[in-house]
């Protein structure tokens, strides 16, 4: 970095808070702190607190006593706030970005991108939150009539993780505001400095105290498992892997907790053979490689029609070859730092899985760099399906390619996961579209495009990767209630 980027690095990470958010108040972790690292150097950025389970029962506890409060304010009121913290997130945005791929890696214009898409999200929370409706009608039978109205269904707990810092807290803070419900929220220990920026900005734009509250500790299970069986809680909602969702979920099932799941992703890349291959190139770049391929919607995987898959797999190569690698807050830099050395360790494993087994590396890329998580993008072609990355989720600039000949093949490879999140597809055949769409085992479906986030619109998947929605108009409803009264005339 520049000295007048050290400089701006080390005046935002002063700024952020390092402690916990516990009833309005900062406070220190009883069990001390945790250090955050910057994955493009391996060092340690910063301390911040970290939790006992005590505290975050008391996290709870002021969650629970503010919930009647908070959710007898007037919709307006709560929708202004969120309102005011989206104008504090735009006026904000360079600094934000800075600290988030300090945290994480990413570049600095990818994090900008996604501090405009986390602003997003409470600028269209803070108009749904004067939209929550209900109905009034005549009974069938005559004589009484229903009354339906939608509250606040309680104290939520969020736990978030590390890849979107910022978009994964404000898809999970915003709606719960609009609904009228208070929160404890648990950032990952790998990225916690953006959700704590989101605090204080939530605190400077309004939000009473203890409405938010925020946790942050190394250990998730020891921490946030009472909190989940307290039954004071009313929610749960976790973005993170399968495997980690499965376990929440059965904890949620002590106290019957509503749940909403954003879990693991295995996306099919399809390309048909009557596609404009250069388009689909396009869209396997923004697909794969956002977020250094560290998303669950990333294309985890390509099924590319045999008479175009040379042709297609030689440009994404190139195009990824042009890629540069380096720090995320270097100028011209487009593929920053994996996580950690865990997570670029399993991408390597998985690479070697596939060419041992018979794939063919068209972009050799993998381990590079003297420090920091680096993995250069890598483009396999000829993926036999034995291989562990068609089954598993990569989270890596890493592009396997396999083949089909026929639309039938093309559907039952597509669907050949217990994943279900989200799935993409290249054809200018607007009946083939139809039909692949609707046989497609997914919550969400891109066409002709690699990107399918949108504040706007109902992000969620099926099967293994979760359920409940979250943005559009489908994503207050997790944090709403029904309740019916019948009034006789």
């Amino acid at each position: 970095m520049s000295t007048t980027e050290q400089s701006a690095a080390h005046a935002i990470l002063e700024e952020v808070p390092k402690q916990l958010y516990i009833g309005g108040e900062w406070v220190d972790g009883a069990n001390g702190t945790l250090e955050v690292e910057d994955p493009a150097t391996g060092e340690t950025l910063v301390e911040v607190a970290d939790a006992t389970p005590e505290q975050a029962l008391a996290a709870l506890g002021s969650a629970h006593d503010h919930q009647k409060e908070w959710q007898a304010t007037p919709p307006r009121e709560r929708g202004e706030i969120l309102r005011s913290a989206f104008d504090a997130i735009i006026e904000r945005a360079d600094d934000l970005a800075l600290l988030m791929t300090l945290e994480m890696g990413k570049s600095v214009a990818e994090s900008k991108a996604e501090v405009t898409y986390a602003a997003d999200f409470l600028r269209w929370f803070s108009e749904e939150a004067v939209r929550i409706e209900g109905r009034w009608a005549e009974t069938t039978t005559g004589g009484s009539r229903m009354l339906v109205m939608r509250q606040a269904v309680g104290p939520a707990i969020m736990i978030t993780p590390w890849n979107f810092p910022l978009a994964m807290g404000t898809r999970k803070v915003g709606p719960a505001v609009a609904a009228g419900c208070t929160m404890v929220v648990k950032p990952a220990k790998q990225t916690p400095l953006s959700m704590l920026m989101l605090a204080k900005i939530l605190e400077e734009s309004g939000l009473p105290g203890g409405v938010l509250n925020v946790i942050t500790a190394k250990s998730s299970g020891a921490t946030m498992e009472p909190l989940i069986k307290d039954p004071r809680a009313r929610k749960l909602s976790f973005t993170g892997s399968t495997e980690v969702g499965r376990t929440l979920n059965e904890q949620a099932s002590e106290q019957l907790l509503r749940v909403s799941m954003e879990l693991g992703g295995n996306a099919p890349f399809v390309v048909f053979e009557d596609a404009d291959v250069d388009n689909a190139v396009e869209g396997a770049m923004v697909a794969k490689m956002r977020n250094i391929g560290e998303a669950c919607t990333a294309a985890n995987r390509f099924h590319v029609h045999s008479s175009i898959a040379e042709e297609f797999t030689s440009k994404l190569a190139k195009k990824m070859g042009a890629l540069r690698v380096g720090p995320g807050t270097e100028d011209g830099v487009d593929v920053g730092p994996l996580i950690d050395d865990d997570q670029r360790g399993k991408v390597e494993q998985l690479v070697a899985d596939a060419v041992e087994k018979g794939a063919k590396p068209v972009l050799e890329g993998g381990r590079t760099g003297d420090r920091g998580y680096f993995f250069a993008p890598t483009v396999l072609g000829d993926v036999p399906d034995t291989a562990r990355l068609l089954k598993e989720e990569i989270f890596g600039p890493v592009a396997p390619v396999a083949t089909f000949d026929t639309e039938e093949e093309a559907l039952a490879s597509a669907n050949d996961t217990e994943y279900g999140l989200v799935a993409y597809l290249y054809t200018n055949d607007l009946n083939r579209t139809l039909r692949v769409v609707e046989g497609l085992a997914y919550g969400m479906v891109g066409v002709n495009q690699g990107m399918v986030s949108n504040a706007a619109a109902p992000f969620g998947g099926v099967k293994q990767s979760g359920f409940g929605r979250e943005g559009g108009h489908e994503g207050i409803n997790e944090y709403l209630e029904t309740k019916y009264t019948s009034i006789k005339l």
